[in-house]
């Protein structure tokens, strides 16, 4: 009887979907795994004959898999303390690379490998936009991630420096006030500058900017390398400069470095005086200078949109590339490789590669991972429908048996 291709289609059916289930339930506890269910669809055989009116009579065939569903929806973020561990919330896949086969993938459980690259567990390397000297190229091509450089961070020059300063409205004249402030030469060298305020007259300071001898190659006292005078007015507010101190130039330093040419800003970025004069004792609240000396890289950190953000020990930070982000128009199309990876097919359409956070793209949380989207209870439920499902099929079959027997002992 050709009835029994029915029920064995619905035994293939269940068992298919109890495999999904199985398959959802070991990879529980897989960073990124996206839960997937079986579609089905019926089978049409044939149209027997008409009704009275007209209606075809129709017998179905049978049940057969339609279709296979990843539910792509955001799993739960852990946090690792791992900072080559990357949470991608919201839409978009890593790209990662591995024996020239571009895959993509939502596991961010990466790690580093030997050459201080990221990479996957199975050593696929995780690809992003380079930086140069900080500055990244989202018109490059993708690259892998390094995150261990040799080298240092080059120094840089100070140019500018300012002072958070009050000078006392009381002081005698003749009194003084000493502040320190620390800048770098173009070696990295740092060099302690000290500004000496002196009350001339009233509402009246000249000040003195001095290094060590030492520092030029001299013996001795300190060697004045600016001076001037300042003027507040009866509120206590510098009147006079009205902006920044120029032509600060520091030449001759004993380890070979470059002149030094300084800026000492009065005003904070809003024009505001930061050197003031009023009746409390003398001191400066803050400094603050552009420069800085070499450094070495100590660590790093996964910013939302992606940049990873080396920590280096001049207290200074520098990107040092950002991890792309790839979308596609059916995600749905995507083929599974195996390892919790993806590859690109004519049904996914081509990857669309850009960054977090932009363009409809997720953002990233670093040192965390995503979990398995699996929901147990939801897996639980499904797993009794197909067993129930199975077993009415399965019951259907030995019906079917034994109606086949009670015909044949007709026959006989």
């Amino acid at each position: 009887m050709s009835a029994f291709s029915i029920p064995l289609s619905g035994l293939a059916a269940s068992s298919s979907s109890l495999n999904v289930i199985a398959n959802n339930l070991a990879n529980l506890n897989t960073d990124g795994y996206k839960n997937e269910s079986l579609v089905f669809g019926d089978v049409f055989n044939q149209v027997q004959q008409t009704s009275g009116n007209g209606n075809p009579i129709q017998v179905g065939a049978g049940v057969q898999i339609a279709g296979q569903v990843a539910n792509f929806s955001n799993g739960n973020v852990s946090s690792t303390g791992v900072a080559s561990n990357m949470a991608l919330q919201g839409n978009g896949f890593f790209v990662v690379e591995g024996n020239s086969q571009v895959s993509y993938t939502r596991a961010g459980n990466f790690t580093v490998n030997s050459h201080g690259q990221l990479c996957t567990p199975q050593g696929d390397l995780v690809m992003g936009y380079p930086a140069v000297n900080g500055v990244i190229s989202t018109s490059a091509e993708l690259s892998p991630i390094v995150v261990n450089q040799s080298g240092n961070i080059p120094a840089m020059a100070t140019t500018s420096f300012q002072m958070n300063t009050n000078l006392n409205a009381s002081a005698a004249v003749g009194d003084t006030y000493n502040a320190p402030i620390t800048v770098y030469d173009s070696l990295g060298a740092s060099h302690v500058l000290t500004v000496q305020y002196t009350k001339a007259s009233t509402n009246t300071w000249s000040y003195s900017i001095s290094i060590p001898s030492a520092d030029t190659g001299g013996t001795g006292a300190a060697t004045p390398v600016a001076t001037g005078t300042l003027t507040f007015d009866s509120n206590g507010t510098l009147t006079s400069p009205s902006g920044p101190i120029t032509g600060i130039t520091i030449s001759g330093l004993a380890n070979g470095a470059s002149p030094m040419d300084l800026t000492w800003n009065l005003n904070d970025a809003n024009g505001n005086p930061i050197v003031t004069q009023q009746n409390a004792a003398s001191g400066t609240n803050s400094s603050d200078q552009n420069g800085y000396g070499v450094g070495t890289l100590m660590g790093y950190s996964v910013l939302p949109d992606g940049t990873v953000q080396g920590q280096f020990s001049n207290n200074q930070t520098l990107a040092l590339g950002q991890v792309a982000i790839a979308s596609f128009a059916n995600v749905q199309g995507l083929k599974q490789g195996g390892d919790n990876e993806y590859q690109a097919t004519l049904a996914s359409g081509a990857a669309v590669v850009g960054q977090a956070g932009v363009a409809g793209n997720g953002s990233i949380t670093g040192g965390a991972v995503e979990n398995s989207n699996v929901d147990l209870s939801t897996q639980f439920a499904e797993m009794i429908v197909a067993q129930q499902g199975y077993e009415a099929n399965a019951k259907v079959l030995t019906t079917l048996d034994q109606v086949s027997r009670a015909t044949l002992q007709i026959v006989s």
